[in-house]
């Protein structure tokens, strides 16, 4: 496992080379691309979002788009189309953006929910239906979603549905003056963050160890009481007062998978109770629904789900 570890550590590497401060973002994509997730970044405009998913595309080697999601973006223009070929006379499939290893959908509520639903097919089967056709995307395949938590007019709110098919939403937010220091350096000596060649971000991965990192994941050790615990944690949501939404069994089983990618991602071939913690807010935060008068309060989902992570007892 050491090998595909190593490669792991080398991505983070190459994307530390544009992309500064925001380590916990870079290990919950690679927990997801190791177990097969999707992800929310949501952030202000500014905090290098759509570079970290550029990067990690790069880093990994893997085809890379993306698709600005606007009020007047059609579902064929994201899943493609059926058209005439010109020469042949016949109708042929015309693949639209999603084909390829990493989507970046970005600002991914401006969308109307028409659109936005083009990707639940893809996201949870890996496929896209057109016309009776069906037809396999690539493998891997990731979709990185975008999201401003403060400028809400004229978006169009995920439905839970879709919500449900993302592994994580992940906050990106302001680096500490180390770090912004260094990236306002960058600026100053006239480099585009962008320009990732030219930045010597290059493919530090290969397609045979990152299928070798799944199956070692698959092999992490879950011990029945951390199942237990997992258990437990759920059912807190689902009669906890400030929710009118808990969490299913299937994001229980999103939060142990996701735990066993980050024990593995810890050089663990075991899975602890911190691990689960550390990562309730992020599977969880957009899986659960807060009761009107306690948003109003000021309460916030991460925040509720930190207090039953201190009320649920930690197994030994």
């Amino acid at each position: 496992m050491s090998d595909t570890r190593t490669m792991l550590t080398a991505v983070r590497d190459e994307i530390g080379k544009v992309v500064y401060g925001q380590d916990p973002v870079v290990w919950g994509l690679e927990a997801a691309m190791l177990v097969r997730g999707h992800v929310i970044l949501e952030g202000v405009p500014g905090v290098a979002k759509t570079l970290t998913a550029k990067a990690f595309a790069r880093a990994l080697g893997l085809g890379f788009r993306r698709i600005q999601f606007t009020p007047d973006l059609m579902p064929s223009d994201v899943t493609g189309n059926v058209v005439l070929d010109p020469d042949s006379h016949e109708l042929r499939f015309r693949p639209g953006p999603i084909f390829t290893n990493l989507v970046l959908a970005d600002e991914i509520n401006r969308a109307p929910p028409k659109t936005q639903a083009a990707l639940l097919e893809a996201m949870e089967e890996r496929q896209v239906s057109i016309e009776g056709e069906t037809h396999p995307l690539p493998d891997p395949f990731l979709v990185i979603a975008t999201q401003n938590p403060v400028e809400h007019e004229g978006t169009y709110p995920l439905p839970e549905a879709q919500l449900d098919r993302f592994l994580f939403k992940l906050r990106v937010g302001y680096p500490d003056a180390e770090h912004e220091r260094a990236v306002l350096r960058m600026h100053d000596e006239g480099k585009n963050p962008h320009d990732l060649a030219s930045l010597g971000v290059k493919r530090v991965a290969t397609a045979k160890a990152l299928a070798a990192g799944a199956r070692d994941v698959i092999a992490v050790t879950v011990a029945d009481e951390i199942i237990d615990y997992v258990i437990a944690l759920a059912a807190e949501t689902r009669s906890s007062p400030s929710l009118t939404l808990g969490v299913s069994p299937r994001g229980a089983a999103v939060l142990l998978t996701a735990a066993k990618a980050w024990a593995y991602l810890s050089n663990r071939d075991f899975v602890t109770p911190d691990d689960v913690k550390s990562l309730v807010r992020s599977a969880w935060g957009h899986r659960v629904a807060l009761r009107p008068e306690v948003e109003l309060e000021g309460a916030t989902p991460d925040a509720v789900l930190e207090g039953i992570v201190q009320r649920v007892a930690v197994p030994k």
